[in-house]
């Protein structure tokens, strides 16, 4: 792994428009479960009851929805960045790094220094909840304070008592238009593109390592599993994010220091 982390680090000195792509890999370190590997929040909960229609339609719905926030299996503001984040926001700080695209709905790169407006959430954040009739906006913080407090079984928007809705996306709900476009303008505009902790499955956000294959970018794949572009791959590496990306983070500094 040595000898990648190595290679990692020469293409990273030598590229001049970098993206790095982030899946629920890169937080489980930071004790945030993920959704589909073995134990996974997927093997606790039925996918089924977290589609829009569902939570739209049906009250017994929502009500299983609160039970999940209220459980805090998500980490709520009391979860922190890791290493692989403090690293990738070191790169930016660096000007390694031209934008960050994430899956994650955590609000973790954020904590960690990346600039909100660098940071291209393709699945929305579950910092978040929207009033769906007001269009009033609260943090996840505060509805799972009030659920608790006022013992509820559904909170409702304080302004007009319409649903609340957190602003990750769910099933059957399409991406937000925005961040949809500019992650595919960046993946087909980046000379490196970096995957950290995504097995590249969900679509449309899977696509954007092909877009970068496609306008010729080198693939860099960071992830303990797996994907379905390891062939395409011009470096794989098999590794923790924290420990691969620390080490990365490290080696870049002593190249760039000593240039």
């Amino acid at each position: 792994m040595e000898e990648q982390i190595d290679r990692l680090a020469d293409l990273i000195v030598s590229s001049r428009r970098i993206i790095v792509f982030t899946g629920a890999g890169i937080s489980t370190e930071s004790g945030i479960p993920d959704f589909r590997s073995p134990g996974g929040i997927w093997e606790q909960y039925d996918p089924a009851e977290f589609t829009y229609q569902r939570f739209v339609s049906s009250a017994e719905t929502r009500k299983q929805h609160w039970q999940f926030y209220r459980s805090g299996i998500l980490g709520g503001e009391a979860v922190q960045p890791n290493p692989a984040h403090y690293a990738i926001a070191e790169l930016w700080r660096m000007g390694k790094l031209d934008c960050l695209i994430t899956q994650n709905v955590d609000n973790l790169h954020q904590k960690a220094g990346v600039p909100e407006e660098k940071v291209i959430e393709l699945h929305g954040n579950m910092r978040w909840v929207k009033c769906l009739s007001c269009g009033k906006r609260t943090t996840m913080d505060e509805v799972v304070k009030r659920v608790e407090e006022e013992g509820l079984e559904e909170p409702r928007c304080e302004e007009c008592q319409g649903i609340l809705k957190p602003e990750g996306v769910f099933f059957g709900e399409s991406l937000p238009e925005r961040a949809l476009k500019e992650a595919i303008f960046y993946s087909r505009n980046c000379d490196l593109f970096i995957v950290i902790g995504s097995t590249l499955i969900v679509t449309p956000a899977a696509y954007m390592p092909s877009y970068a294959l496609e306008s010729g970018a080198k693939l860099v794949i960071i992830n303990l599993s797996s994907t379905p572009l390891d062939r395409q791959a011009t470096l794989l590496i098999q590794g923790k994010a924290g420990e691969v990306m620390s080490k990365v983070l490290d080696r870049v500094k002593e190249r760039l220091t000593h240039k």
